[in-house]
């Protein structure tokens, strides 16, 4: 049985829980960090187990010699004893609770105490009756929150997070690639099309011998079930729940293939309706030319020579939504998306001067390995105080630790600048909690919303204007505050903002965590059109969070956002011109 990183820290973030529900000190944190750290390495946990044994697991950031014990455990046995027995004392399904918008762990102990509210449909039927309200610490108001919260995570459904969930998928194309006789592999559908979320995954290939790919796909220890094993199609499903397709498909319809699966369904409907005006018949096995009775095949190894034939522009999978991108295509008037290797900077990382796990130096060398050109120093200020906020003497001693480091990294002839920055809080009036002769010695300063979500549209909107009529504000760091399946953006117009941001000259960030992607892609084309510009930011709490950037790029594309339109595609010295 394989134990995915999903799994690990699955049971890391339940311990996590389950100690906050205690009040233990340090160790609910401490295994959250561990879980967070184990969810974003690019490598399977079981596989650097296998070849450095439990002093590896203790390499990983945030993981020590017991919580090591721990992953050793449920690597090698699927379960770990000491998660059992909190569960047992407490038996409730704590992160389908948690993913309710303002319950926390002592909060789901009490309800479960008083209640016996062990999951969410308990949790439903209680708020309903109106047994909730009248609990210590509730009332009527939390229980109204708790139904909308219910009420969202029905929305937003069992559903994936891209981000998290690719480094699995991205495994199983790779072991499919390693297969002989397997030419090429690509997954496709709402994952090229990278779709913040998604419900299941596509894998296309092209083999000279099917019948060993879709063996070894069926026989996968990441299986649990088996739904078809056929000569060129097999569907499974993995142990983390998610369904999964194989296709093998000959290399001359290989690029149509490509295409038809990638979707999105409405774009697809439109190309097909192109080529039928055209006299072509179009499917997943190629493009045809119909010639009285005949069907001539004139099309189908490459996307391109499809599109090509269709009289349009190659459209970018991140654009094909059925969102204008079509007629585009057809005037030649496609926008050139911001690359994937364009980006130079990272302007959002916290360090382990607050919540983050790394000191400076840290990030820095790894800034170095990533190949960026500058990275903002940006942790959390003292209105955050659970995150151990910096106050203006703690701000401006960790600015010339800074200084110093910049130093060295010239002596050195390291090609990185450090920027000095913070994460201001804005409070409920939309003041910031630094004073501004300490906010005008930074680099750059990130202002955001973490408290008081519940303020009417208008309350809201005017809160944040007043914080981006700050002269010292450069950016809103994630600027609708949602975290994707567990909290909606907070009631805010957005229109207003983006002519705020321009009358102002504030940029707006696009989070690149993958449970935030904030901004929305919607707002990302507004942007684009008001000529608003944006950062892409990894927000980045461990050095495997840098390579979140990717999600944020991602994001940025389906925003139909260009190079230009990103300032940490500039070049250091024209960046910090357009922020100050």
């Amino acid at each position: 049985m394989k134990i995915s990183n999903q799994d690990i820290a699955r049971v890391l973030y339940e311990i996590s829980g389950y100690l906050e529900m205690e009040d233990a000190p340090f160790k609910p944190r401490a295994y959250e960090k561990a879980a967070s750290a184990i969810e974003a390495l690019d490598k399977d946990t079981s596989q650097i187990y296998k070849e450095g044994g439990l002093k590896a697991l203790e390499e990983i950031p945030g993981v020590g010699v017991s919580i090591a014990e721990k992953i050793e455990e449920i690597i090698k046995t699927g379960k770990s004893k000491y998660h059992s027995q909190l569960k047992k004392e407490i038996p409730v399904n704590l992160l389908e609770l948690l993913a309710v918008e303002g319950l926390g762990p002592k909060n789901i102990k009490k309800l479960y105490e008083t209640l016996k509210i062990k999951n969410l449909a308990d949790l439903e039927k209680a708020a309903k009756a109106g047994k909730i309200r009248g609990l210590e610490h509730f009332g009527e108001k939390s229980e109204e929150n708790i139904l909308k919260g219910i009420e969202f995570l029905k929305i937003s459904g069992n559903r994936y997070i891209l981000g998290f969930i690719m480094p699995e998928l991205r495994e199983i194309a790779d072991q499919l690639g390693k297969i002989k006789g397997v030419e090429k592999v690509d997954i496709v559908g709402s994952v090229r099309r990278r779709k913040e979320t998604i419900g299941d995954a596509d894998i296309l290939a092209i083999s000279e011998n099917p019948k060993n790919i879709m063996d070894f796909f069926v026989s996968m220890p990441e299986v649990i079930r088996v739904y078809a094993h056929g000569e060129t199609k097999s569907a499974i499903k993995l142990k983390n729940g998610m369904d999964v397709d194989l296709r093998v498909v000959p290399k001359e319809s290989y690029g149509v293939a490509l295409q038809y699966f990638t979707g999105s369904k409405d774009h697809n409907i439109i190309v097909r309706e192109i080529a039928i005006k055209k006299g072509y018949k179009l499917n997943e096995y190629g493009l045809f030319k119909i010639s009285g009775k005949k069907e001539i095949k004139i099309a189908g190894e490459t996307e391109e020579k499809i599109y090509e034939k269709l009289g349009l522009d190659y459209i970018e999978p991140e654009m094909r939504e059925n969102q204008g991108e079509i007629e585009l295509a057809q005037n030649h008037k496609l926008l050139k998306l911001i690359d994937y290797g364009d980006l130079k900077g990272d302007l959002q990382i916290q360090t382990n001067w607050t919540d983050g796990e790394n000191t400076v130096e840290e990030c820095a060398e790894a800034a170095i390995k990533n190949g960026l050109e500058y990275i903002a120093i940006t942790d959390h200020t003292k209105r955050l105080a659970m995150t151990g906020g910096l106050d203006e003497k703690k701000l401006i001693e960790q600015m010339r630790v800074i200084d110093k480091l910049n130093q060295q990294l010239t002596t050195n002839n390291q090609q990185l600048k450090i920027l000095k920055g913070s994460e201001v809080d804005i409070l409920k009036d939309g003041t910031l909690d630094i004073i501004d002769e300490v906010l005008e010695k930074l680099d750059v300063v990130g202002a955001a919303i973490h408290s008081y979500f519940n303020l009417s549209r208008e309350e809201q909107t005017k809160r944040m204007i007043k914080a981006m009529e700050n002269k010292n504000v450069d950016i809103i760091f994630h600027p609708t505050g949602r975290i994707i399946n567990r909290r909606p953006a907070y009631e805010i117009d957005m229109d207003e903002i983006i002519k705020a941001a321009k009358r102002t000259g504030t940029i707006l960030e696009i989070d690149a965590f993958p449970n935030r992607l904030d901004l929305k892609e919607e707002y990302i084309r507004k942007c684009v059109k008001a000529g608003v510009k944006m950062a892409i930011d990894s927000d980045a709490h461990a050095l495997a969070h840098m390579g979140y950037l990717e999600w944020g790029i991602a994001q940025a594309r389906r925003g139909w956002a260009e190079k230009n339109d990103i300032i940490n595609c500039w070049p250091l010295e024209k960046m910090l011109k357009m922020l100050k």
